[in-house]
C-alpha cells in the first residue's frame, strides 16, 4: 500500500508571491550564487508572446528559489498556479570524472526520474565552473569532458539544457558574458514554461466554464479556479490581465442573476439566495480577504460576501494600476446593482441592513481613495466621488426616518430595538480601522446613537454634498439633495429653512421644464408657507397646483377649495386686496368685436366678447371681470377716416391668443431635438447579440443648466391698474373650461382704446394678466365729410365718354333727402348724367360712403395747344381738367382734377415718284380699347384751292385694335406751282368699337403739321455695267458705276442759299454726292464722294463714273448714292460753326480750289465712310453739308437689282438673296 499523503501546507496568499523555481544538488553553491541572481533576473524585460493572437508584452521575471522537494511538484488534478513550479535547476560545480561517476551522476539520475514521474519537463541543469578547484587538482579532465558527458547521458536531444557559469563570483568580462549568456536561457525557459502552462490552464478553465449548464457545476469552484489565472498575471505585474478575470466573473455572475430574476435560474445560486445577517461594509484596506475568500471557497458566502470580495480585488488592482478614481466610478455601480440583485434573488434583508452597508461601502471607499491621493487631486476630481457623498447621505437619511431620529418625539422603544439589531449586524470593528478615529464604523454607530448626532452627521453630509454638486456644475443634483434637506426640516418643524431649498429647487425644475418634480415640489412648498402663514405666495401656489393636470382631481378640489375658503372668510371682513396672477386660474383664448373692424363713431356702441379657459377643476363664481382700457389721442388722429382705421383692422374682428401649454419660461419646444442612436453589444465569441440601448448624442445640451433671472415662484408684483376707462361684467360663474363672457361699451371720446389688463375678483383675490398680448384696440372716430373721385377704369382717356366713380365719406354729417352734390366743370369736358341715377348708401359694416356714378366726356384739343407731355414708347400724352364740387355741408367748394389721355399718337411723312408727291399719315392707338374710324380728311389750311390732296383711303370706315396702327395716304396735286411750305390738317372721327350708338356726338380727332420743300428738284439714277467682254457682272471683278444726277426744274425759292453762284448765263449750286453701301454687297474703288457744280437748270445732268467690286454672288441691290448741300466755307454763316457744323467738317478734306472734285483718297470696301480730316485744318472755318430734305431728291433706282454670278474658280459659293 502506498503511504498515505502528508497534507499540503495552506498557501499563503500575499501581494509578493512569485513563480517558483526549484534548486537541486549542491545547495551551498545554489546560495553563494542566489544573492547575485535574485538581483539579475528581473533587470531585462523579456517579450512575453501569447497565444490566439493577443498582443505582446515586455515582463520583467522574478522567481522565488525553493530546495527542490518532491512534495511540490503538482499532484493530479491540483490546478493551483501559484504552488506550481514553473522550472526545476539543478547546481553542480562538479569537474572531477570520479566524483561525477560515483555521486552526482546518481544523483542527477533519481532527481530526473522524479520529474518524469510528474510530467515535469521543464528542467535545466548548470554546472558551475571553478578555476581555483582547477588549479588544486591535477587529474580533473578538462571542463568541456563533464559538460559533454552530462549531455550526453540526460540531455540527448535537449543540448540547450545544460549550461555553464564561470566563476560566478568573479568581477570580468569573461564571468559577464557567462551570467547573461545564463540569464537569458533563465528568462528564456521560465517564459515557456509560463506560456504553456498558463495555456493549458486556460484551456482547462474554458472547459469548466463551458460546463456551466451541467446540474453539478459551481460558480464557486470556477471562481478558485479563474482566480488562480488573476492571481497568476498578478505575480508577474500583469495587472490589466488580472482585472480582466475579475471582470469576466463579475459579469458571468450579474448575467446569472438577470437570468434567475426572468426565470432561469440555476441551481448553485441559492447558496446565494440565504438571508443577509451581517452587513459590515465592504473591505478594501486587505489586498486579499482571506476570511471571505475562504467563504467562497466553501460555498458559504452571501450575495454582499461575494460582491465584496470581488470589489475588493478589482479595487486593489485598479489602485495598483493609478486608476482610483475608476474605483468610486465603480463602486457606485456595484452599490445600486448589489440592491438590484438582492431584490431580484429575493433574498430577506432586514429592514435597514442594506442601508447600512451600503453608508459603511461609500465612506470607505472614499477613505480609501483618501489614503492613496493628495488633497489636490481629489478636489480636482470632485465628479468621480460626488456620488458616492450623495448615495451615503440619501442612506443615512433612510436610517434616521427608519430609527425615529427625525420625528419631532424622537426614537421610540421599537425605534431603539431596531437600532440596536442594526448595530449588532455590524460586528465588531475591523482591526485595520480599529485605530482610525473617522471610521465609516464609528461614524455610523455615533449617527444612530442619538438625535442630535444624527443631525449634526447628516446635515455635515448634505451640505458637503451640495457644495460638492455647485463646485462641478451640477445644479440638478444638488437642489436635489436640498430637496431631501428641505423635507427633514419639514419633520424638524422648521419650515423656515426648508423654503429655501425648495424655493431653489423649484426655480431650477421650472427652468429646464421638469412637469412632475415641479408638481412635487410645489405641494412641498404649499404645506410650509402655510405653516409660516405666508398668505398670498401660499394663494398663489395653491392656485397653481388646482389648476395642475399632474395632480388627481381630489387634491386639485382641495386647493382650489383652499382659495375659495379663504376669500369667503375675508368677503365679510374687507382688507386689502390680495393680487395673483391670471395664468393657472383662467386663460385668454379669443377676443371677438362687434362690429368685427373694432372702429364705431363717438356715440355707436361696442362690444366685447371674450372667451376665458377657467383652469379650476370646481365652478367658481367671480363677482366682477374687468378689462383696463387704456385711451391715448395720437397725433393728427382727427384726420384718421372711417376707412382708413378699417384697412387697418383684423377681417374677422377675431383675435386669437396662444395657448399656454406650458408654465415654464423655456418651452420644451425650444430646446432642440433628441438626436438619438441604436447601441449594440455583441459576444466576442459568438458574435450574439447581448445588449441592446439607445443613446442620446445631444445629452449634455439638453440636461446643461438653463440661466434664469429672479425666482419663477416669487409674488406675482402685478398691480391693479385704475382708470376711468373700464369695461366690466359683474357676477360670472366660471365654470370648468371655456366660458364666453361680453362687455359693452359707449364710445364718447375719439381716440384709441388700448386693452391692457383683464381682471377677475374673487372677494379680496384679484386674478390679474397684466398684459393682454397681442395688442389689441378699437378706435372711435369724429370725421368731417369728405369726397374722393376716382375713374372705374385704369385711366381717363380724352374724347369719349367715361364713368367716374364719386366717394362721399360722410362722417359725423346725416345724409338727409334732397342732398346733392354741384359739379362745375370747364368747356372742353362734358358730364353726362342721367335723371335716373342715384346715390347708393352703404351701411358702416361694409364701407362708412356715399357713392354715386356719373359719366365724363374728356375733350381732345387741337394738338399743339394743350400740354403735350408724350413720351417715348407706348406713353400717351396726358391733359389735365378741374371739377369744381359744391357739397351740402360745407360753405367751401372742392376743386378735384382728373387726368385724360390721349388714345392715340400720329406722325406723318412725305413720299415721292419722280415729281409726284404723296403725304402718308399714321395713327396709332395706344391705349387698350378698338376704336372705329371714320370720315377722314386732309386739307391744306393756307386758303389755296390750286392744291388738291386725292385720297388713296376709299373705305368710309376703318377699324384699329390696341396697339395697332392705321396709314392714310393722299396725293397732292396742284395746278400752280405750290409755296415752299404747306400746312395740313388731318382729322378723323372716332368712338369705342365695342359700344352701340352714342347719345350724343363726339369731336373728331385732329393732327396738325406742316411739310417743307416738297418739291423734287433731283434725280439720281445709277447704273453698273459688266466689264467688257462679258455678259454679266462676276464677283471680284470690277464693275463700272455710272451715277447720273439730273435737275429737274429752273430755279425756285428753294435754291437760293450760300450754295448758289451766279454765272454770266446761268446759276449753279454746288452738291457732294457720296456713293455708300451700308449692307457690304458692293466695294467701291477709287471715288466714293466727290464736290460738284450743278447747273440750276431744267435737265441739267452731271455723271460719274466709278469702279465697284461686287463681293456675293446673286440679284445685288445697287449701291446707295446720297446728295448733300455744299456750303463752302467763305460763307456768312462760317464765322460761326456750331457744334453739328464742326462734326459734319470733320469728315472732308477740302482742297484750295473748290471747284476740283473731293477725292476720298483710299478704296472704300463695305460700308464706305468719308475719309478723315487733315489734321492741318483742325480748329480753322471748315466747309459744311447739308442734306437735302427727302421731297427734292428722288432716287429712280431704288430697287433696282443687278444679277452677278460667282467667278469659276471658287469652291466656296456665297450667293446674297435680298
Amino acid at each position: 500500500m502506498d503511504a498515505p499523503e502528508e497534507p499540503v501546507p495552506p498557501v499563503i496568499y500575499t501581494m509578493e508571491n512569485k513563480p517558483i523555481v526549484t534548486c537541486a544538488g549542491d545547495q551551498n553553491l545554489f546560495t553563494s550564487i542566489y544573492p547575485t541572481l535574485s538581483q539579475q533576473l528581473p533587470r531585462e524585460p523579456m517579450e512575453w508572446r501569447r497565444s490566439y493572437g493577443r498582443a505582446p508584452k515586455m515582463i520583467h521575471l522574478e522567481s522565488n528559489f525553493v530546495q527542490f522537494k518532491e512534495e511540490l511538484l503538482p499532484k493530479e488534478g491540483n490546478k493551483a498556479l501559484l504552488t506550481f513550479p514553473f522550472l526545476h535547476i539543478y547546481w553542480t560545480e562538479c569537474c572531477d570524472t570520479e566524483v561525477y561517476k560515483a555521486t552526482v551522476k546518481d544523483d542527477l539520475t533519481k532527481w530526473q526520474n522524479v520529474l518524469k514521474a510528474h510530467s515535469s519537463v521543464d528542467w535545466l541543469i548548470v554546472v558551475v565552473e571553478n578555476d581555483a578547484k582547477k588549479r588544486n587538482k591535477t587529474n580533473i579532465l578538462p571542463r568541456t569532458s563533464i559538460v559533454d558527458k552530462i549531455r550526453n547521458d540526460f540531455c540527448n536531444k535537449q543540448s540547450d539544457r545544460c549550461v555553464v557559469l564561470s566563476d560566478p563570483l568573479k568581477d570580468s568580462s569573461r564571468t559577464q558574458e557567462s551570467w547573461n549568456a545564463f540569464l537569458t536561457k533563465l528568462r528564456t525557459l521560465l517564459l515557456m514554461s509560463f506560456t504553456k502552462n498558463l495555456g493549458k490552464f486556460e484551456d482547462d478553465m474554458r472547459t469548466l466554464r463551458e460546463k456551466r449548464t451541467e446540474p453539478g457545476w459551481s460558480f464557486c469552484d470556477y471562481f478558485m479556479v479563474q482566480e488562480e489565472l488573476a492571481f497568476v498575471f498578478e505575480m508577474l505585474q500583469q495587472f490589466e490581465d488580472a482585472l480582466v478575470q475579475y471582470d469576466e466573473l463579475d459579469a458571468l455572475f450579474s448575467q446569472y442573476v438577470v437570468n434567475f430574476g426572468a426565470g432561469d435560474g440555476a441551481n448553485w445560486l441559492t447558496f446565494f439566495c440565504q438571508p443577509v445577517k451581517s452587513w459590515n461594509g465592504l473591505i478594501l484596506r486587505k489586498p486579499i480577504d482571506m476570511e471571505k475568500r475562504g467563504l467562497i471557497q466553501r460555498q458559504e458566502a452571501t450575495l454582499l460576501d461575494l460582491r465584496s470580495y470581488l470589489f475588493s480585488r478589482q479595487c486593489t488592482l485598479l489602485l495598483f494600476l493609478q486608476r482610483p478614481w475608476e474605483v468610486a466610478q465603480r463602486a457606485l455601480e456595484l452599490l445600486h446593482s448589489c440592491v438590484q440583485e438582492l431584490k431580484l434573488l429575493e433574498v430577506s434583508v432586514p429592514p435597514g441592513a442594506l442601508d447600512c452597508w451600503v453608508f459603511l461601502s461609500c465612506l470607505e471607499v472614499l477613505q480609501r481613495i483618501e489614503g492613496c491621493c493628495d488633497r489636490a487631486q481629489i478636489d480636482s476630481n470632485i465628479a468621480h466621488t460626488v456620488g458616492l457623498w450623495s448615495y451615503a447621505t440619501e442612506k443615512l437619511k433612510s436610517l434616521g426616518y427608519l430609527c425615529g431620529l427625525v420625528s419631532e418625539q424622537g426614537p421610540d422603544s421599537e425605534d431603539l430595538n431596531r437600532t440596536v439589531d442594526l448595530l449588532a449586524g455590524l460586528g465588531a470593528e475591523r482591526p485595520e480601522t480599529a485605530n482610525t478615529a473617522q471610521s465609516p464604523y464609528k461614524k455610523l454607530k455615533e449617527a444612530l446613537s442619538s438625535v442630535e448626532a444624527f443631525e449634526k452627521h447628516y446635515l455635515d453630509l448634505s451640505h458637503a454634498t451640495i457644495e460638492m454638486y455647485t463646485s462641478i456644475g451640477r445644479i440638478r443634483s444638488a437642489k436635489f439633495v436640498g430637496k431631501d434637506l428641505a423635507e427633514f426640516y419639514m419633520r424638524k418643524k422648521s419650515p423656515q429653512k426648508a423654503e429655501i431649498y425648495l424655493q431653489g429647487a423649484l426655480k431650477n425644475y421650472l427652468a429646464e421644464g421638469w412637469a412632475l418634480p415641479i408638481t412635487h415640489t410645489r405641494k412641498q412648498l404649499a404645506e410650509c408657507q402655510k405653516h409660516l402663514g405666508q398668505i398670498e405666495n401660499y394663494l398663489q401656489t395653491s392656485s397653481l397646483l388646482a389648476s395642475d393636470r399632474h395632480l388627481t382631481g381630489n387634491e386639485r378640489e382641495y386647493f382650489c377649495r383652499e382659495i375659495l375658503s379663504f376669500a369667503s372668510q375675508q368677503a365679510d371682513s374687507p382688507g386689502h386686496k390680495i393680487v395673483l396672477p391670471m395664468h393657472p386660474f383662467a386663460q385668454l383664448r379669443d377676443l371677438h368685436f362687434t362690429p368685427s373692424n373694432a372702429v364705431v363713431h363717438v356715440g355707436g356702441v361696442l362690444s366685447v366678447e371674450i372667451t376665458v379657459c377657467s383652469q379650476m377643476p370646481v365652478p367658481v363664481h367671480a363677482e366682477q371681470i374687468a378689462i383696463n382700457v387704456h385711451f391715448s389721442i395720437e397725433k393728427n388722429n382727427y384726420r384718421k377716416t372711417a376707412e382708413w382705421l378699417t384697412k387697418h383692422k383684423t377681417a374677422n374682428g377675431i383675435v386669437s391668443f396662444p395657448a399656454e401649454t406650458s408654465p415654464f419660461p423655456t418651452s420644451q419646444n425650444s430646446l432642440p431635438a433628441l438626436e438619438l442612436c441604436e447601441m449594440f453589444e455583441r459576444s466576442p465569441s459568438d458574435n450574439s447579440l447581448h445588449t441592446t440601448g439607445i443613446i442620446c448624442k445631444n445629452v449634455h445640451v439638453l440636461l446643461r443648466k438653463q440661466e434664469s433671472g429672479a425666482s419663477l415662484e416669487a409674488p406675482s408684483g402685478a398691480a391693479l391698474e385704475s382708470g376711468a376707462h373700464v369695461l366690466k361684467c359683474t357676477a360670472v360663474t366660471l365654470e370648468p373650461g371655456p366660458n364666453a363672457i361680453t362687455f359693452r361699451t359707449q364710445a364718447k371720446e375719439p381716440g384709441t382704446y388700448t386693452l391692457r389688463q383683464l381682471c377677475a375678483s374673487v372677494g379680496p383675490v384679484w386674478f390679474v394678466l397684466p398684459h393682454i398680448y397681442p395688442l389689441v384696440q378699437y378706435d372711435v372716430y369724429s370725421q368731417e365729410p369728405q369726397l374722393h373721385v376716382e375713374p372705374l377704369a385704369d385711366s381717363l382717356l380724352a374724347g369719349i365718354p367715361q364713368k367716374v366713380k364719386f366717394t362721399v365719406t360722410t362722417g359725423h354729417y346725416t345724409v338727409k333727402n334732397g342732398d346733392s352734390l354741384q359739379l362745375s366743370n370747364v368747356e372742353a369736358m362734358l358730364i353726362l348724367g342721367h335723371e335716373e341715377n342715384r346715390a347708393v348708401i352703404y351701411s358702416n359694416m361694409r364701407a362708412p360712403a356715399t357713392g354715386g356714378e356719373s359719366t365724363m366726356l374728356g375733350m381732345t384739343e387741337p394738338h399743339g395747344k394743350h400740354k403735350d407731355t408724350q413720351k417715348a414708347g407706348h406713353c400717351m400724352a396726358t391733359m389735365d381738367h378741374k371739377v369744381s364740387i359744391d357739397c351740402p355741408w360745407s360753405i367751401y367748394s372742392t376743386v378735384i382734377s382728373l387726368t385724360f389721355s390721349m388714345p392715340f399718337r400720329t406722325t406723318h411723312s412725305l413720299l415721292s415718284s419722280g415729281t409726284r408727291k404723296y403725304v402718308q399719315v399714321c395713327v396709332q392707338n395706344l391705349s387698350e380699347l378698338d376704336f372705329q374710324l371714320s370720315g377722314s380728311h386732309l386739307a391744306e389750311t393756307g386758303g389755296r384751292t390750286d392744291l388738291r390732296p386725292v385720297p388713296l383711303n376709299t373705305e368710309a370706315e376703318q377699324r384699329i385694335h390696341s396697339r395697332q396702327a392705321v396709314f392714310f395716304v393722299w396725293e397732292l396735286k396742284w395746278t400752280q406751282e405750290p409755296p415752299p411750305s404747306l400746312h395740313c390738317r388731318f382729322s378723323v372721327g372716332f368712338s369705342p368699337a365695342s359700344e352701340e350708338r352714342l347719345s350724343v356726338s363726339l369731336k373728331p380727332y385732329t393732327y396738325e403739321f406742316q411739310v417743307d420743300n416738297f418739291l423734287t428738284l433731283y434725280s439720281v439714277r445709277a447704273e453698273i455695267s459688266p466689264p467688257p467682254g462679258t455678259e454679266l457682272c462676276k464677283t471680284g471683278s470690277l464693275c463700272s458705276l455710272e451715277v447720273s444726277i439730273t435737275r429737274l426744274s429752273d430755279l425756285s425759292d428753294a435754291d437760293k442759299d450760300e450754295a448758289l453762284t451766279e454765272r454770266e448765263d446761268y446759276f449753279s449750286t454746288k452738291l457732294m454726292y457720296e456713293v455708300v453701301d451700308n449692307s457690304s454687297n458692293w466695294a467701291v474703288c477709287g471715288k466714293s464722294s466727290g464736290v460738284i457744280s450743278m447747273p440750276v437748270a431744267a435737265r441739267a445732268t452731271h455723271r460719274v463714273r466709278m469702279e465697284v467690286m461686287p463681293l456675293f454672288a446673286g440679284y445685288l441691290p445697287l449701291p446707295d448714292v446720297r446728295l448733300f448741300k455744299y456750303l463752302p466755307h467763305h460763307s456768312a454763316h462760317s464765322s460761326q460753326l456750331d457744334a453739328d457744323s464742326w462734326i459734319e467738317n470733320d469728315s472732308l478734306s477740302v482742297d484750295k480750289h473748290v471747284d476740283d472734285q473731293l477725292d476720298s483718297g483710299s478704296v472704300q470696301s463695305r460700308g464706305s465712310t468719308r475719309s478723315v480730316a487733315s489734321s492741318e485744318h483742325k480748329g480753322l472755318p471748315m466747309p459744311r453739308l447739308r442734306a437735302l430734305p427727302p421731297g427734292q431728291a428722288f432716287n429712280a433706282s431704288a430697287g433696282t437689282q443687278v444679277l452677278v454670278i460667282p467667278s469659276q474658280d471658287d469652291h466656296v459659293l456665297e450667293v446674297s438673296v435680298t
